[in-house]
């Protein structure tokens, strides 16, 4: 099931296992989720000090190099890195996107361990850019697309599912010491941006054929749903108490139509 469709923690662009995404790629599809979900996890390791994380994540990264270049990785995590080395021996998945996730992860971690903020969108585009936009690059490798309107619109639709998860779990973000609110900004025109990337991103899932089209549409109008929850909230609730919003059975009856439709 879509990882953003049922509100599950960790990485919601993914998704993993659907029985919409094509049987081939399903592997394919875990091993790279595995792979995100274990970094985010090292970055995100309860009370572990600041430093330990780091160096956690320097680990991983040293073995997705050796994994990259056929060296054998350390024994820490051979239930990532056996799956995602033949992952990316089937689908010569480029590196880059991968190593980016990494360093976003890592700067998440000096971040929070001094309370560090983001001064403007430009800089937290660019996180995004790093934590977001790879995942949307790496599935359209797998579907054998790489067109540059396809890719640009793959960037918009990842940079917003990420920043509606921001936005969603901001009230828990501030108790660890995280805020990606851009300095000076209010959250109400921060939902309105992520809106208008989703739409600059939705005609994507017209350019992608077969069951990943659709997948996409789901992923899209999702989105657009949980911002329709959040922006309804805003206006009468303190955002830094935002609950989480829960997707119903009315939500996902609207979402289908609303893919139909599309």
């Amino acid at each position: 099931m879509l990882l953003l469709m049922s509100s599950i923690d960790h990485y919601e662009n993914f998704p993993v296992a659907s029985w919409l995404c094509p049987a081939h790629l399903r592997s394919s599809v875990q091993a790279l989720y595995y792979f995100a979900r274990t970094a985010d996890d090292l970055a995100d390791e309860g009370f572990e000090p600041a430093h330990h994380r780091l160096d956690a994540l320097g680990e991983y990264g040293a073995d997705l190099t050796n994994c990259l270049s056929n060296a054998t990785p350390s024994d820490k995590w051979p239930r990532i890195f056996g799956p995602l080395k033949l992952a990316i021996k089937q689908h010569k998945l480029p590196a880059q996107p991968m190593f980016d996730l990494i360093d976003a992860f890592e700067q998440d971690v000096v971040y929070s361990s001094v309370g560090q903020g983001y001064r403007n969108r430009e800089e937290l585009l660019d996180y995004c850019r790093r934590s977001a936009n790879p995942v949307g690059r790496l599935m359209l490798h797998l579907y054998g697309v790489d067109d540059v309107a396809s890719l640009t619109q793959s960037d918009a639709i990842c940079t917003s599912l990420q920043l509606i998860n921001f936005w969603q779990d901001r009230a828990e973000d501030l108790q660890r010491g995280r805020d990606y609110l851009p300095q000076g900004h209010k959250l109400q025109e921060e939902l309105v941006f992520a809106r208008e990337l989703m739409l600059q991103g939705a005609p994507l899932a017209h350019r992608v054929k077969g069951r990943a089209g659709w997948e996409l549409r789901a992923v899209v109008q999702g989105g657009l749903r949980i911002l329709d929850k959040l922006q309804a909230r805003v206006e009468t609730e303190d955002h830094t108490q935002l609950e989480r919003p829960t997707l119903k059975k009315p939500d996902f009856l609207r979402i289908l139509w609303r893919c139909i439709r599309m």
